[in-house]
């Protein structure tokens, strides 16, 4: 059985952010990172171990076409992803909401 998938606060905010920011740059591109990040979002909680290590005991899944990962954390009862992050951010940031 898979466990359930939870995106932290933080990092559902950043994803708002990020989609209200592509749509504002061309309508239509906002709801296509939506599409990709679903996706995305799917294969982590179908398969979590499929991703591989960033650091230990947090995992990355780069997205397609978008300049942005997903970093989760695979704990006994969940997944569950605590930063949506920017190739072009600081690394320290992702890594600090552990």
């Amino acid at each position: 059985m898979s466990r359930p998938l939870f995106v932290e606060p933080e990092a559902a905010a950043d994803l708002d952010d990020a989609i209200q920011w592509y749509e504002s740059r061309s309508t239509g591109l906002g709801l296509e990172f939506a599409r990709v990040v679903r996706a995305t979002l799917a294969g982590i909680e179908r398969a979590p171990l499929q991703f591989p290590e960033a650091a230990a005991g947090i995992r990355s899944a780069v997205l397609r076409r978008f300049p942005y990962a997903m970093y989760s954390v695979i704990d006994t009862e969940c997944v569950a992803v605590i930063e949506l992050f920017h190739h072009r951010r600081d690394p320290g940031r992702w890594q600090a909401r552990r």
